[in-house]
Protein backbone atom coordinates (compact mmCIF):
# COMPACT_ATOMS: atom_id res chain seq x y z
CA UNK A 1 0.00 0.00 0.00
CA UNK A 2 1.46 3.24 -0.94
CA UNK A 3 1.66 6.45 0.88
CA UNK A 4 -1.23 8.38 -0.57
CA UNK A 5 -3.40 5.16 0.08
CA UNK A 6 -2.92 4.66 3.61
CA UNK A 7 -3.08 8.40 4.14
CA UNK A 8 -6.68 8.09 1.89
CA UNK A 9 -7.54 5.13 3.66
CA UNK A 10 -6.86 6.99 7.46
CA UNK A 11 -8.64 9.77 6.90
CA UNK A 12 -11.87 7.53 5.97
CA UNK A 13 -11.38 6.16 9.29
CA UNK A 14 -11.55 9.39 10.94
CA UNK A 15 -7.90 9.97 12.08
CA UNK A 16 -5.96 12.85 11.10
CA UNK A 17 -3.31 13.44 8.54
CA UNK A 18 -1.43 16.04 7.80
CA UNK A 19 -0.48 16.69 3.99
CA UNK A 20 0.98 19.59 2.32
CA UNK A 21 -0.63 22.44 -0.04
CA UNK A 22 1.15 25.16 -2.46
CA UNK A 23 0.30 27.47 0.52
CA UNK A 24 1.05 25.70 4.01
CA UNK A 25 0.44 22.03 5.16
CA UNK A 26 -2.91 21.63 6.25
CA UNK A 27 -3.95 19.33 9.17
CA UNK A 28 -6.80 16.94 7.16
CA UNK A 29 -9.91 15.06 8.11
CA UNK A 30 -12.81 13.78 6.35
CA UNK A 31 -15.26 17.09 6.14
CA UNK A 32 -18.13 14.76 6.22
CA UNK A 33 -17.14 12.94 9.43
CA UNK A 34 -18.06 15.04 12.61
CA UNK A 35 -16.16 12.95 15.29
CA UNK A 36 -12.97 13.74 12.35
CA UNK A 37 -13.40 17.10 12.33
CA UNK A 38 -13.34 17.51 16.39
CA UNK A 39 -9.89 16.05 16.24
CA UNK A 40 -9.03 18.92 14.11
CA UNK A 41 -10.19 21.59 16.55
CA UNK A 42 -9.32 19.36 20.32
CA UNK A 43 -5.24 18.91 18.35
CA UNK A 44 -5.18 22.52 17.15
CA UNK A 45 -6.77 23.89 20.38
CA UNK A 46 -9.00 26.31 17.58
CA UNK A 47 -12.01 27.88 18.95
CA UNK A 48 -15.46 25.69 18.00
CA UNK A 49 -16.60 28.91 16.22
CA UNK A 50 -13.71 29.23 13.81
CA UNK A 51 -14.61 27.43 10.39
CA UNK A 52 -12.65 25.52 7.93
CA UNK A 53 -11.93 25.14 4.87
CA UNK A 54 -12.89 22.75 2.81
CA UNK A 55 -10.47 20.88 0.20
CA UNK A 56 -12.10 19.64 -2.94
CA UNK A 57 -10.26 17.47 -5.77
CA UNK A 58 -11.50 19.31 -7.94
CA UNK A 59 -14.29 21.93 -9.22
CA UNK A 60 -17.16 19.27 -9.90
CA UNK A 61 -17.60 18.89 -6.66
CA UNK A 62 -18.90 22.81 -5.52
CA UNK A 63 -22.54 21.07 -5.56
CA UNK A 64 -21.59 18.65 -3.04
CA UNK A 65 -20.75 21.82 -0.91
CA UNK A 66 -22.82 24.93 -1.66
CA UNK A 67 -26.01 25.83 -2.85
CA UNK A 68 -26.82 29.06 -5.47
CA UNK A 69 -23.38 29.38 -6.57
CA UNK A 70 -23.23 32.29 -8.68
CA UNK A 71 -21.39 32.02 -12.00
CA UNK A 72 -18.53 33.69 -10.96
CA UNK A 73 -17.64 31.45 -9.16
CA UNK A 74 -17.45 28.70 -11.86
CA UNK A 75 -15.24 31.54 -13.62
CA UNK A 76 -12.91 32.11 -10.45
CA UNK A 77 -12.00 27.92 -10.30
CA UNK A 78 -11.69 27.87 -13.75
CA UNK A 79 -9.68 30.86 -13.31
CA UNK A 80 -7.40 29.82 -10.46
CA UNK A 81 -8.18 25.99 -9.21
CA UNK A 82 -5.98 24.48 -8.79
CA UNK A 83 -4.35 27.06 -6.57
CA UNK A 84 -4.36 29.73 -3.44
CA UNK A 85 -7.76 31.00 -3.49
CA UNK A 86 -11.06 29.87 -1.04
CA UNK A 87 -14.02 30.97 -2.04
CA UNK A 88 -16.93 31.82 0.24
CA UNK A 89 -19.94 30.19 -0.83
CA UNK A 90 -23.35 29.80 0.77
CA UNK A 91 -23.40 26.10 2.36
CA UNK A 92 -25.12 22.93 1.15
CA UNK A 93 -27.78 22.13 3.84
CA UNK A 94 -25.55 18.89 4.42
CA UNK A 95 -22.46 20.75 6.26
CA UNK A 96 -22.33 20.72 9.38
CA UNK A 97 -22.28 23.50 12.04
CA UNK A 98 -18.58 22.14 13.35
CA UNK A 99 -16.86 22.82 9.24
CA UNK A 100 -18.65 26.33 9.27
CA UNK A 101 -18.95 27.44 12.58
CA UNK A 102 -21.75 28.07 12.74
CA UNK A 103 -22.60 29.94 9.88
CA UNK A 104 -24.64 29.60 6.52
CA UNK A 105 -21.43 29.98 4.37
CA UNK A 106 -19.12 27.48 4.06
CA UNK A 107 -14.86 27.93 2.45
CA UNK A 108 -13.91 25.63 -0.42
CA UNK A 109 -10.86 25.40 -2.39
CA UNK A 110 -8.75 22.95 -4.84
CA UNK A 111 -5.08 23.09 -3.80
CA UNK A 112 -2.15 23.37 -6.57
CA UNK A 113 0.04 20.17 -4.89
CA UNK A 114 0.18 17.24 -6.31
CA UNK A 115 0.46 15.05 -3.47
CA UNK A 116 -2.49 16.99 -2.25
CA UNK A 117 -4.30 16.28 -5.32
CA UNK A 118 -3.43 12.52 -5.41
CA UNK A 119 -5.15 12.27 -1.78
CA UNK A 120 -8.33 14.23 -2.65
CA UNK A 121 -8.73 12.15 -5.58
CA UNK A 122 -7.72 8.71 -3.75
CA UNK A 123 -10.04 9.79 -0.99
CA UNK A 124 -13.04 11.12 -3.33
CA UNK A 125 -14.61 13.15 -1.21
CA UNK A 126 -13.65 16.80 0.86
CA UNK A 127 -11.14 17.10 3.20
CA UNK A 128 -11.40 19.83 5.87
CA UNK A 129 -7.96 21.18 6.13
CA UNK A 130 -6.44 24.18 8.42
CA UNK A 131 -2.93 24.73 8.97
CA UNK A 132 -1.08 22.06 10.64
CA UNK A 133 -0.29 23.78 13.69
CA UNK A 134 -1.74 24.97 17.42
CA UNK A 135 -3.91 27.52 17.02
CA UNK A 136 -2.69 31.17 16.67
CA UNK A 137 0.85 30.14 15.65
CA UNK A 138 2.89 29.83 12.99
CA UNK A 139 1.91 28.01 10.29
CA UNK A 140 4.14 25.04 8.79
CA UNK A 141 5.78 24.98 5.71
CA UNK A 142 7.49 21.65 6.28
CA UNK A 143 6.90 18.21 7.24
CA UNK A 144 8.94 18.81 10.30
CA UNK A 145 7.25 21.52 11.52
CA UNK A 146 4.20 19.53 11.93
CA UNK A 147 5.90 17.25 13.21
CA UNK A 148 7.42 19.25 15.63
CA UNK A 149 4.56 21.13 16.87
CA UNK A 150 1.61 18.29 17.04
CA UNK A 151 3.63 15.01 16.84
CA UNK A 152 1.65 11.87 17.92
CA UNK A 153 -1.81 14.04 17.30
CA UNK A 154 -0.98 13.30 13.28
CA UNK A 155 -1.53 10.17 12.84
CA UNK A 156 0.18 10.61 9.58
CA UNK A 157 2.00 13.27 7.47
CA UNK A 158 2.49 12.84 4.17
CA UNK A 159 5.95 14.47 2.92
CA UNK A 160 6.16 16.97 0.00
CA UNK A 161 8.53 18.89 0.05
CA UNK A 162 8.79 23.07 1.42
CA UNK A 163 5.38 24.69 0.03
CA UNK A 164 5.70 26.97 -2.95
CA UNK A 165 3.69 29.77 -2.11
CA UNK A 166 4.22 29.65 1.75
CA UNK A 167 1.54 32.17 3.07
CA UNK A 168 -2.62 30.71 3.52
CA UNK A 169 -4.72 31.06 0.40
CA UNK A 170 -6.81 34.12 -1.04
CA UNK A 171 -10.17 33.82 0.77
CA UNK A 172 -13.18 35.40 -1.50
CA UNK A 173 -16.50 35.95 0.16
CA UNK A 174 -19.13 35.27 -2.86
CA UNK A 175 -22.22 35.24 -0.74
CA UNK A 176 -23.16 38.66 -1.08
CA UNK A 177 -23.74 40.97 -3.81
CA UNK A 178 -20.14 41.98 -4.24
CA UNK A 179 -17.44 39.86 -4.08
CA UNK A 180 -15.04 40.73 -1.21
CA UNK A 181 -11.49 39.40 0.05
CA UNK A 182 -11.82 38.77 3.45
CA UNK A 183 -7.84 37.59 3.54
CA UNK A 184 -4.85 38.81 1.31
CA UNK A 185 -2.96 36.03 -0.56
CA UNK A 186 -0.30 36.00 -3.24
CA UNK A 187 -2.89 35.73 -6.05
CA UNK A 188 -3.05 39.56 -8.04
CA UNK A 189 -6.16 41.22 -7.35
CA UNK A 190 -5.64 42.76 -10.55
CA UNK A 191 -6.13 39.33 -11.95
CA UNK A 192 -9.67 38.29 -9.67
CA UNK A 193 -10.70 41.29 -11.12
CA UNK A 194 -10.34 40.75 -14.23
CA UNK A 195 -12.38 37.59 -13.99
CA UNK A 196 -15.11 39.58 -11.74
CA UNK A 197 -15.25 42.33 -14.17
CA UNK A 198 -14.78 44.37 -11.08
CA UNK A 199 -12.60 44.99 -8.39
CA UNK A 200 -13.25 43.51 -5.54
CA UNK A 201 -14.28 44.92 -2.12
CA UNK A 202 -10.91 44.83 0.30
CA UNK A 203 -11.40 43.46 4.14
CA UNK A 204 -14.25 42.14 6.00
CA UNK A 205 -17.33 44.24 7.02
CA UNK A 206 -19.09 43.77 10.12
CA UNK A 207 -21.98 41.55 8.21
CA UNK A 208 -18.91 39.31 7.02
CA UNK A 209 -18.72 36.31 7.32
CA UNK A 210 -15.91 34.81 9.89
CA UNK A 211 -13.14 33.02 7.92
CA UNK A 212 -9.43 31.22 9.00
CA UNK A 213 -7.00 33.75 9.68
CA UNK A 214 -8.83 36.93 10.21
CA UNK A 215 -8.67 37.01 14.05
CA UNK A 216 -6.49 40.13 14.85
CA UNK A 217 -4.16 37.93 16.91
CA UNK A 218 -2.74 35.22 14.77
CA UNK A 219 0.17 33.57 12.78
CA UNK A 220 2.69 34.41 16.07
CA UNK A 221 5.63 32.84 17.08
CA UNK A 222 6.11 32.58 21.19
CA UNK A 223 8.62 35.00 21.21
CA UNK A 224 7.46 38.12 21.12
CA UNK A 225 7.77 39.60 17.47
CA UNK A 226 7.77 43.83 16.95
CA UNK A 227 7.19 45.38 13.58
CA UNK A 228 9.01 48.56 12.75
CA UNK A 229 10.21 50.54 10.07
CA UNK A 230 13.33 49.89 8.24
CA UNK A 231 14.57 53.07 9.03
CA UNK A 232 13.66 52.72 12.70
CA UNK A 233 15.11 49.21 13.37
CA UNK A 234 18.67 50.16 14.22
CA UNK A 235 17.12 52.64 16.75
CA UNK A 236 14.62 49.90 18.17
CA UNK A 237 17.95 47.49 18.47
CA UNK A 238 19.70 50.07 20.64
CA UNK A 239 16.98 50.52 22.62
CA UNK A 240 15.93 46.73 23.54
CA UNK A 241 20.21 45.65 23.67
CA UNK A 242 20.62 48.72 26.20
CA UNK A 243 18.07 46.68 28.52
CA UNK A 244 19.42 43.79 28.33
CA UNK A 245 17.02 41.87 25.62
CA UNK A 246 17.90 39.08 23.49
CA UNK A 247 16.98 39.85 19.88
CA UNK A 248 16.95 38.26 16.41
CA UNK A 249 16.28 40.22 13.46
CA UNK A 250 14.35 39.45 10.66
CA UNK A 251 15.95 42.09 7.74
CA UNK A 252 18.36 43.03 4.63
CA UNK A 253 21.65 42.07 6.89
CA UNK A 254 22.91 45.18 5.09
CA UNK A 255 20.98 47.30 7.90
CA UNK A 256 22.67 45.24 10.94
CA UNK A 257 26.50 46.02 9.32
CA UNK A 258 27.05 47.89 12.67
CA UNK A 259 26.10 45.35 14.61
CA UNK A 260 28.17 41.90 16.15
CA UNK A 261 26.42 38.49 16.95
CA UNK A 262 22.91 39.81 16.06
CA UNK A 263 21.24 36.65 14.66
CA UNK A 264 19.62 37.86 11.47
CA UNK A 265 17.58 35.76 9.23
CA UNK A 266 18.09 37.55 5.60
CA UNK A 267 14.74 38.82 3.98
CA UNK A 268 14.28 38.99 0.59
CA UNK A 269 13.22 42.63 -1.32
CA UNK A 270 11.02 40.14 -3.62
CA UNK A 271 7.52 39.65 -2.17
CA UNK A 272 6.93 36.50 -3.67
CA UNK A 273 10.21 35.01 -1.95
CA UNK A 274 9.49 36.95 1.21
CA UNK A 275 6.44 35.18 1.75
CA UNK A 276 7.58 31.78 0.53
CA UNK A 277 10.32 32.55 3.01
CA UNK A 278 8.32 34.08 6.12
CA UNK A 279 7.10 31.28 8.07
CA UNK A 280 10.35 29.19 8.01
CA UNK A 281 11.99 32.38 9.11
CA UNK A 282 9.79 33.12 12.03
CA UNK A 283 10.27 29.04 13.57
CA UNK A 284 13.67 29.49 12.69
CA UNK A 285 14.21 32.78 15.03
CA UNK A 286 11.51 31.39 17.38
CA UNK A 287 13.61 28.62 18.21
CA UNK A 288 16.35 30.79 19.47
CA UNK A 289 14.50 31.24 23.08
CA UNK A 290 15.59 34.66 22.80
CA UNK A 291 13.37 38.11 24.01
CA UNK A 292 12.68 39.82 20.64
CA UNK A 293 12.33 39.63 16.88
CA UNK A 294 12.62 42.14 15.17
CA UNK A 295 10.88 42.79 11.92
CA UNK A 296 11.49 45.80 9.26
CA UNK A 297 8.02 46.26 7.59
CA UNK A 298 7.92 45.72 4.28
CA UNK A 299 6.81 48.51 1.66
CA UNK A 300 3.30 49.23 2.46
CA UNK A 301 1.82 48.58 -1.29
CA UNK A 302 -0.20 46.01 -2.90
CA UNK A 303 2.09 42.98 -3.99
CA UNK A 304 2.96 43.47 -0.35
CA UNK A 305 -0.80 43.12 0.94
CA UNK A 306 -0.21 39.88 2.43
CA UNK A 307 2.85 39.78 3.81
CA UNK A 308 1.69 42.60 5.64
CA UNK A 309 -1.28 41.33 6.62
CA UNK A 310 0.42 38.49 8.46
CA UNK A 311 3.43 40.49 9.91
CA UNK A 312 0.93 42.69 12.02
CA UNK A 313 -1.45 39.80 13.17
CA UNK A 314 1.59 37.64 14.49
CA UNK A 315 2.91 40.88 15.96
CA UNK A 316 -0.36 41.50 17.41
CA UNK A 317 -0.61 37.90 18.83
CA UNK A 318 2.95 37.55 20.15
CA UNK A 319 2.49 40.32 23.10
Amino acid sequence: MNEVVRAAALLRAGELVAFPTETVYGLGADASNPGAIARIFAAKGRPADHPLIVHLPDAGQLECWAVDIPEAAHGLAAAFWPGPLTLILRRHPSVSDAITGGQDTVGLRVPNHPLALQLLREFGGGVAAPSANRFGRVSPTTAAHVRDELGAAVSMILDGGPCAVGIESTILDLSGDRARILRPGMLDVAAIAAVLGYPPALGAERSSPRVSGALETHYAPATELQLVAAGELAQALRVGLAAGRRIAVLTDPQLLQAYEGIACHPASPDPVRFAHDLYAALRELDALGGDLILVAAPPEEEAWRAVNDRLRRAAAGSK
